[in-house]
């Protein structure tokens, strides 16, 4: 189903808001996107990317055609435009001290889709950056799939210190979901999470530039 036709399935709120997204990524951003097979049409799973952008989530978020959570600053909440956009769109407020555990098992628990950030963080380069056990703690918690995503251009598109480069192109691919067994080792002790946070790094690292499409 192509995800311009898929806002009916969502809250309207959230729906309207993707169907804006899509068109704003199509006319400023649009590039390449492989491997949309790979994404689970039903069922609870968690997309794992590379972070290099503010337009990071947005961009992921328009290309799957499902109702996600998305996780942002707290103090993002202070302007009242964003608090109302945030919470209108269902996404999740976590201080750097944590305190979201509850709050993302309730979202799997109800079959939803959350995007994580391995890194933890922007990177500052765009390179990719280091995994922190994050990602892997949610993971192995919950026991549902990882799908790794990468993105490119969107470091140059608007990366951190940067100015905003529109009709700049960012592009997508998504590989094939990982199941608990593939990143999960329950006999790795304390390091646990923070090895299955790098075997999702490694499966999103592996992801290459989508091929252009030939008209």
């Amino acid at each position: 189903m192509s995800r311009r036709y898929t806002q009916g399935t969502m809250e309207f709120f959230y729906g309207l808001s993707h169907y804006l997204i899509v068109t704003i990524y199509d006319v400023c951003f649009r590039g390449e996107v492989a491997g949309l097979e790979n994404i689970p049409k039903t069922g609870p799973f968690i997309i794992a990317a590379n972070h290099a952008s503010l337009l990071d989530p947005p961009i992921i978020g328009s290309q799957v055609p499902r109702q996600m959570r998305f996780f942002a600053r707290k103090t993002l909440w202070k302007n009242s435009f964003a608090r109302w956009w945030l919470d209108g769109v269902g996404t999740i407020p976590v201080d750097r001290d944590g305190g979201a555990i509850k709050r993302v098992l309730k979202a799997l628990q109800n079959d939803k889709v959350l995007i994580l950030f391995p890194e933890g963080t922007r990177s500052p380069d765009g390179a990719l950056q280091p995994a922190k056990p994050g990602v892997g703690l949610i993971a192995c918690r919950t026991q549902v799939p990882v799908l790794p995503a990468r993105i490119f251009g969107s470091f140059d598109a608007w990366g951190k210190s940067q100015p905003l480069n529109l009709h700049t192109p960012v592009a997508v691919s998504f590989g094939a979901p990982l199941f608990p067994a593939e990143y999960d080792d329950p006999a790795a002790g304390k390091d646990r999470y923070q090895r299955a946070s790098e075997k999702i790094m490694a499966a999103i690292a592996e992801l290459q530039t989508p091929p252009e499409t030939v008209v």
